[in-house]
């Protein structure tokens, strides 16, 4: 019983997520926070972390629901904005647009490009590819309802999510039909145009969203565009079926800058790599896919349901560095599952077994970049194909009534990579990595509203196709690098503490984890000659906690606070590696990294928000909100020679709603980076020609305009 007033006392310390229980409600009225939208907060239902609908309360891991009203007034490009202040991730933008990349407890950090390491869906349909890698241009904020964040080891119920699960879902929870134009105009010619219609009858919903979004960029050679598309149907033949159909398309392109050195950062930080600029360096993207999901309740007491969901992707790529490839990609999946809920005696019993494929042909053919354009001869042929495939089985029993309960989860898995030259010299190969993970957890109520939990389990973490690319002319793949697998523990307490309607502090909603991960073949990339590579790190040690609080200390004023530390540490590291001399050349060396500093996640990352927000009548309501993001220095190589400066960023919100009969008005402005500071945003860990860093955003402004009209 100490441990447990322990962690209760952490979980009441002022660090804390204004976003962390947030009040299910998806509607355009005026934003003001009542005492009922606040005391629901842990009874909130999440989907994603356990393939099955709980509350957050019962659920034995950090979880996270961001609804609608917490971002609606928020520039909606990525996610950068929007999820900062979940404790425990670490979010750095690379241009300012949609091109984030977030890492949970170091999970992802390793990403050259978008998600790693962190399985994300849309819908409950995986947006990750089998390899594990995400690209987050299909969300369109306008479209989502609401956000569930599950940060820490998922593997034991997805593929390649030992850092946690990020699920978007689109938003059906209206209660009747709309039609919304939205506009967004900033800094860097940012706007953002386009429509929400939402159609409901007695058996179906319909909601279609369409978005174009326009960003020059705050860097040189920076510019981009995006078109997006969402489509959801929903319709409920009988009282206990659901059929939906679910799809999006994009298409857009954008120009990277590329990563600077720290003498071209202090001189110039909005510059690009001359590099860059030379090969007009760029990606374009047209992408598509469509599923279709039964659902269906039975049984007796309706304690059976199965849902089963089959769905197609298309994907097309130009992408311009070094050489000029096109990726033709498309992919067939099937997500199923069966839940049974009973009782073994007079305990309660949850079970569910489920089974997730995925298989993704591609072929690529290889030009020779002509300063952004394509050469007329091809000269290389690929075809790639990767595929996994996975089970899982997970039952949650109530071990003491209405108090304790244990979970128990288990998943295989078996991800496939194979590679094929078309153009001589004639090469195939392909690897293979599967493993099983259990998990442990368990969830203790001390008190409806206050529970504590821990878990222990294993996750696994295959190489990406990237990653696994032979840097041997005789081969295709590199036959050295290992999966990286770890041991995962972590303890915490969530609670709500409801005081009612008093003058201070009506409410105050906690959360506290610490965590501790001992990771083996951790996968590094690094960098040579442009090219990233990746070499395995024989162990590591991770230690963390994550805090995060909400406090109403006033009748529609709160205080969020977030606070996360890290301490991550190489325990076993000797490789060789690339170094350049004073004349550029590189040279092959052996270094010794045991007892360094992992790169690429900060020791600390805070975050406090205050805010305000009022319905003065039926007709009139209006929310403000300043926050401050601090972050420390980190380091970005290996052998810990270069490090960040540490950063902090101010910003400012401002929103109205306006509400006369059907028609509804909603209107903001923001300021983000109030102070204009120079920071590095985005980083390259391991570049061999220490072309580490990419800016962050200065000062930058942007204004929403919001119509509305409800049937």
């Amino acid at each position: 019983m100490n441990r447990v007033w322990v962690f209760f006392l952490l979980g009441i310390l002022p660090f804390g997520n204004s976003n962390i229980f947030a009040q299910a409600n998806t509607h355009e009225g005026p934003p003001a926070i009542s005492s009922d939208s606040l005391c629901r907060g842990l009874d909130e239902v999440a989907v994603s972390p356990l393939k099955v609908s709980k509350r957050i309360i019962d659920i034995p891991c950090p979880v996270v629901r961001l609804n609608y009203v917490n971002y609606k007034y928020d520039r909606k490009i990525g996610c950068d904005g929007i999820l900062s202040s979940v404790p425990g991730l670490f979010l750095q933008s690379r241009y300012g647009d949609q091109d984030v990349r977030f890492s949970a407890r170091g999970f992802g950090s390793r990403s050259t490009a978008g998600v790693r390491g962190i399985q994300v869906t849309l819908d409950d349909i995986p947006e990750s590819e089998p390899d594990g890698q995400t690209r987050l241009d299909a969300i369109d904020f306008n479209a989502i309802g609401h956000i569930e964040i599950v940060k820490g080891n998922s593997s034991s119920l997805y593929t390649n999510a030992p850092g946690g699960v990020a699920g978007f879902f689109n938003d059906l929870g209206f209660d009747r039909s709309s039609v919304v134009q939205f506009n967004q105009f900033g800094s860097f010619g940012l706007h953002q145009n386009g429509f929400k219609a939402a159609v409901k009858t007695a058996n179906y919903r319909v909601l279609t969203t369409y978005s174009y979004i326009n960003y020059d960029g705050y860097r040189q050679h920076n510019t981009g565009f995006r078109h997006v598309l969402n489509m959801v149907i929903e319709a409920t033949p009988s009282a206990h079926t659901k059929l939906s159909i679910l799809g999006y398309f994009v298409d857009g392109a954008c120009k990277l800058p590329g990563s600077l050195t720290r003498e071209e950062f202090q001189q110039d930080p909005w510059q690009a790599d001359p590099m860059s600029v030379t090969r007009d360096e760029k990606r374009i993207t047209t992408r598509g896919r469509v599923g279709i999901r039964y659902d269906a309740v039975f049984g007796g007491n309706l304690n059976n349901e199965v849902e089963v969901t089959f769905y197609g992707t298309i994907k097309y790529f130009n992408i311009a560095d070094y050489d000029y490839r096109v990726i033709n990609r498309y992919g067939f999946g099937l997500n199923a599952r069966y839940i049974n809920k009973a009782l073994i005696g007079a305990r309660h019993n949850e079970c569910s077994i489920g089974i997730d494929l995925l298989s993704q042909p591609s072929r690529t053919a290889i030009y020779k970049n002509l300063k952004g354009v394509r050469g007329d001869m091809i000269d290389q042929v690929e075809s790639e194909h990767l595929s996994g495939n996975g089970i899982y089985i997970s039952d949650n029993f109530e071990l003491l009534k209405e108090k304790l309960f244990m979970l128990l989860t288990c998943r295989y898995d078996n991800v496939k990579y194979k590679l094929a030259e078309e153009t001589l010299p004639l090469l195939s190969e392909s690897r293979i990595f599967n493993a099983v993970k259990p998990k442990l957890a368990l969830n203790y109520k001390i008190a409806p509203a206050i529970a504590v939990y821990t878990s222990f389990g294993w996750s696994f973490d295959s190489p990406a196709a990237d990653e696994l690319r032979s840097t041997d002319p005789d081969s295709l793949l590199n036959k050295d690098l290992k999966a990286q697998e770890s041991r995962n523990f972590e303890v915490g307490i969530k609670g709500d503490l409801v005081r009612g309607k008093k003058t201070f502090l009506n409410r105050f909603l906690y959360e506290a984890t610490f965590f501790n991960s001992r990771i083996y073949n951790e996968i590094v990339p690094y960098e040579v000659s442009g090219e990233f590579q990746a070499r395995n790190a024989a162990s590591a040690n991770r230690l963390g906690m994550e805090l995060g609080a909400h406090l109403e200390l006033f009748e529609g004023f709160t205080l969020g606070l977030t606070y996360t530390w890290s301490h991550f540490e190489y325990l076993t590291y000797e490789t060789k590696v690339f170094e350049a001399d004073t004349a550029g050349v590189l040279a092959e060396a052996d270094k010794v990294y045991s007892g360094n500093t992992e790169p690429g996640v900060p020791a600390n990352n805070v975050n406090v928000s205050i805010a305000y927000s009022r319905s003065l009548n039926n007709h009139f309501g209006f929310f403000v909100k300043a926050g401050c993001q601090g972050i420390s220095g980190f380091w970005v190589d290996d052998a810990n020679t270069v490090k960040t400066s540490p950063v902090n960023l101010l910003n400012g919100l401002l929103g109205i709603d306006l509400k006369f009969g059907k028609f509804s008005m909603m209107a903001s402005g923001g300021i983000r980076n109030i102070f204009d500071e120079v920071y590095v945003g985005f980083t390259n860990t391991n570049a061999a020609d220490m072309r580490y860093y990419e800016a962050g955003a200065p000062r930058n402004y942007f204004v929403s305009l919001n119509l509305g009209y409800t049937f």
